[in-house]
């Protein structure tokens, strides 16, 4: 898992050239989305893509704007068969860990799970 300062998270004001830094700093293909510490969306390089092509004004937008709500989360508890199951379930390649109360943990990228060998 991904935790502390190496899990990818932005505020939810961010603007698309930070958010875009992160993502590629932490090199996960996404970012969560934080208000006041808490989860409240993810942005994924799919995310980036689709809205780079539909708004013209795409790097003044803030993470907000972009992010889908909801994100699909784990607790820390989770076995990772259990997480890659879900994974599989929804195609995604990340899944945040969260809090009942939405602190991010965090991130666990289908990467991660090779090494079990569970895949």
């Amino acid at each position: 898992m991904h935790a502390g300062d190496l899990a990818p998270a932005v505020d939810v004001a961010a603007l698309m050239p930070e958010v875009m830094h992160t993502m590629s700093d932490k090199g996960l293909g996404m970012t969560c989305v934080l208000e006041a510490g808490r989860l409240v969306g993810i942005i994924t390089d799919g995310d980036l893509r689709r809205r780079m092509i539909d708004r013209p004004d795409f790097l003044q937008l803030k993470a907000g704007d972009v992010m889908t709500l909801r994100p699909v989360t784990i607790t820390g508890h989770l076995l990772a068969v259990e997480a890659l199951n879900l994974m599989e379930q929804r195609k995604i390649t990340s899944i945040v860990v969260a809090s009942a109360a939405g602190e991010v943990e965090g991130v666990v990228h289908l990467h991660d799970l090779w090494g079990t060998e569970l895949i």
